[in-house]
Formats: C-alpha cells, structure tokens, sequence
C-alpha cells in the first residue's frame, strides 16, 4: 500500500528532526577522542641525537592528529620527577639500562606508566671495520682475537704486547676489560677521551684503512654508512653486571596522560621507530648540519605508510 505524499514527507521530516536531535545529544567523536587538544603535550628533550629524533616524529604526526606540542629540554634521571607531576608529558625514547633509582620508585608508585617497546633495535659491544677479516681471520668470532696477527695489527706502544681495546671513557663504566680479563684474552682496555674521542678515532681508522677494536653501541650517527661489523663475544659467565646485553628501549608518559589525551596515548602505545633509518637521520643532523625540524618533517612525509596505521588505530581504539 502506498503512503500518500503529504503523509511521507511528515515522516521524513520527523525522522529528520529526530535523528538531528539524537545527533546532537551525542558527543563529538573526534573532539573526545583527542582529549584536552587545547593544552600541549610536553614531550621530553633529552641528551642525544637520537632521542631528538624519535620525539620530533612522534611530536609532528601528533600535530597532525590535531595536538599542540612543546619541546622541552630535560635530563635523563631529572625527567623522571617530571613526569611523575605531569611537568613533562612524555618521554618517547628511554635508554631502560640507565634509568637510575628513580624510575623503579615512580613507577612503583604508579606516577608514571610504560607504554611498552619503541622498537628501536639496540647494540652495544666491540666493532670492527670489516678489512680486518684480513689480519683477524675468524671474524667476528672473538676468538679470532687471540690470534698472533690479530694482536700484533692492533698492538699500540701503549699496550704492547697485547692489543689495544678503546674503551669507552672511564666515567661511564664499562664491562670491556673484564670480558677481556675473564676470557684471558690479549688485549688491554684503554679509556677514550669523550664520545667525540671515539667517533674521531673510528673515523680516522676507517680512512686510513688500520685496524681498530673499540667498545661501541647503536644506534649512533657514526654507524651510518659504516663499513664496520660487531665482534660476536663470548658467552657471559660469573658476574652478571659484566655481561653486555642490548638495553631495551621504552616510551613513558606521566600516569595521567591516557585519561587527557586519549587519542594521543593510543598512538604512542603503536609508535615505533626503526634504527637504521634513526642513524640516517642522525648523520644528517650532525654531519650535514641539516635541522632537524627539515629532516624529521621530511621522514614524516615520505612515510605516511607506515606511521598512517599508528594514528587509525589510535582513532579506532579511541572511537
């Protein structure tokens, strides 16, 4: 049976109205999906590069979902006080083999939450350039290390007989000279100046075509286009604070950052970051002079494919 003409019209405007009224009794989906957008999120600049370069990525896509974002400078033990008072929002890149007494107790206390991995694909150990398989044949087996050539190729005035370790500088520690120690192997660790000390020499190796073992780590702006390989040690036994172990590295945000920015807590619980393309960007940061505002914002571009999946299951979960 048809309805007649006036009749559908009044329903259709009834229906109409109806669903207008039930629109407008429900909240704007995105605005609560975002949270406070109005108020910025103060993510945490520490003392590295690389951690420059995770925090500008996830800051720039955050802008784009619509975030306003500050920048601000923090140490690596002092940034854990303010996170756990919401003077700092977040902390996107968090080294967990050097974060004090301090971060135990806070999260103890649930001031602070891990947001999990950020993916980042730590290293640390002893490297090489690769040319060395020439006098260290066996590489990167550390026993090759105790061949005669070996020694004597790396073998300095300073360490004579032995062969030379550059260490890292001795107010950091290092397990280098007790791995050489415990495994009777010939070498002696001798301590580095700086980082800039290590990189220097690491350069000026790689240019001369001379062999060089030094205790490194990665990510680092050095390693990009580096023709270098890792020294494959032997397993760790007795103390365990010798062992060298790749540090995991996690995202932390003040407790109270899910509940006022809820969008933006999701989309850091995906965030990742790859190391390799890290180094890249570091290396033009800091040997090409580039800013880091151009070199960031130009990964974000390029690589809408991979960070586009992170903000739609951060609206979907958030929805």
């Amino acid at each position: 049976m048809m309805i007649p003409g006036k009749l559908l019209q009044i329903s259709a405007v009834a229906l109409m109205a109806a669903g207008l009224s039930m629109t407008a009794m429900m909240p704007a989906a995105t605005a609560a999906d975002l949270g406070a957008k109005d108020e910025p999120i103060k993510l945490a600049m520490l003392e590295w590069t690389g951690q420059h370069v995770s925090s500008y990525i996830a800051g720039t896509i955050l802008q784009k979902m619509g975030y306003k974002i500050d920048y601000v400078t923090a140490g690596n033990f002092p940034q854990f006080s303010g996170l756990a008072d919401g003077t700092l929002s977040a902390s996107v890149e968090i080294w967990m083999n050097n974060v004090g007494d301090i971060f135990p107790k806070t999260l103890e206390a649930k001031q602070i939450e891990d947001l999990g991995p950020l993916g980042l694909e730590t290293k640390e150990g002893w490297i090489y350039p690769k040319y060395m398989t020439d006098v260290c044949p066996g590489l990167p087996d550390w026993k090759a290390l105790e061949q005669p050539s070996c020694v004597q190729a790396l073998a300095t005035p300073e360490t004579f007989p032995n062969g030379r370790l550059l260490d890292y500088p001795s107010d950091w520690g290092s397990r280098g000279a007790a791995i050489a120690a415990n495994n009777n192997l010939p070498l002696t660790a001798i301590p580095a100046g700086s980082e800039g000390a290590l990189v220097a020499e690491l350069d000026s190796a790689l240019a001369a075509k001379k062999p060089i073992l030094m205790m490194f780590w990665g990510p680092h702006s050095a390693l990009a286009g580096a023709d270098v390989d890792w020294v494959k040690l032997p397993p760790c036994s007795g103390d365990k604070s010798q062992c060298i172990t790749p540090p995991d590295v996690d995202k932390i945000v003040w407790s109270g950052f899910g509940k006022k920015w809820p969008a933006a807590y999701d989309f850091l619980k995906h965030f990742q970051m790859n190391a390799h393309e890290q180094e890249l960007m570091m290396a033009r940061i800091e040997k090409k002079g580039e800013k880091i505002e151009d070199v960031t914002a130009d990964w974000v571009e390029k690589n809408k494919s991979v960070w586009q999946p992170w903000v739609d299951a951060a609206q979907a979960s958030g929805s």
